[in-house]
């Protein structure tokens, strides 16, 4: 059976549209949970953080989409759509911080685009929370220790990345990414 270009394209924005709304109704619920409990986010950090979610809706789309490519049955792309996205989201910090993780590991995971994609969402998230923290009087020492415990920090080999660098990683692994994807479709249809 073969399968057009478009139809790829389509499937493709049709996994992007929803996972954007099952992740907008998550933010939305995690914003009434946050304001109820302690709001320290601006108008900017949320519109950073709908970013971000965009960001690591399309990277998730677009890494699925690779592994799922020479798949054949739905049975297949779900198990390994399950296993796929629990392990990577274990490994890049969405689950646990990468902090937590051994030195080797620690430098392996810097290798991840998703690694900076879960850090950059946590800066975001928490922005305001550690500006908070220092108001109050906490030393910047250990608003720095508990930003880097959490994956704030992130460093690759000795350069901590800016959550800029995180942005571009993310953007960048996208269009990478998806390149390899119309590439391996293109390919594909002429078969």
């Amino acid at each position: 059976m073969k399968i057009s270009l478009i139809q790829f394209v389509g499937y493709f924005f049709a996994t992007v549209l929803n996972s954007l709304m099952v992740n907008g109704l998550a933010l939305v619920v995690c914003m009434g949970y946050m304001a109820k409990m302690g709001w320290y986010m601006t108008v900017t950090d949320v519109l950073w953080v709908i970013l971000d979610m965009v960001l690591l809706v399309l990277f998730g789309a677009v890494l699925s989409s690779l592994v799922c490519y020479p798949l054949k049955t739905q049975g297949q792309m779900s198990a390994v759509g399950t296993i796929v996205s629990a392990g990577y989201g274990f490994i890049c910090g969405a689950y646990m911080p990468v902090s937590n993780f051994g030195e080797g590991l620690q430098k392996f995971l810097s290798f991840l685009p998703s690694t900076y994609g879960t850090s950059m969402l946590k800066n975001h998230m928490m922005r305001g929370v550690f500006e908070e923290m220092e108001d109050i009087g906490f030393p910047e020492e250990v608003v720095d220790g508990i930003a880097t415990s959490l994956d704030c920090n992130p460093k690759f080999f000795d350069h901590v990345v800016t959550v800029n660098e995180m942005v571009l990683v993310m953007a960048a692994s996208v269009v990478v990414l998806g390149g390899l994807y119309i590439l391996l479709t293109c390919t594909r249809e002429k078969d």
